[in-house]
């Protein structure tokens, strides 16, 4: 999730994970896959330095699971 600024001040918290498109006309516009869309006073720059710090924590903690971990052989 990112936070970012509606056009009113108001905080809204976005999913990154929905986001499909991110415009500058002249306000930002962020287009979810859901069909939600936000306008906000952030600048597209912002916004994808934003996706890509989050997509970066996200990912980074990621552990690989070993399935046969714990499994015994006979």
């Amino acid at each position: 999730m990112i936070k970012l600024q509606k056009l009113n001040g108001a905080l809204v918290v976005v999913n990154a994970e929905l986001i499909e498109s991110v415009e500058s006309a002249p306000d930002t516009v962020i287009n979810l896959a859901t069909g939600n869309r936000f306008l906000v006073k952030d600048p597209v720059d912002a916004v994808i330095a934003k996706v890509v710090e989050y997509k970066k924590q996200v990912y980074s903690e990621r552990k690989v699971i070993n399935p046969l971990e714990g499994f015994e052989k006979k």
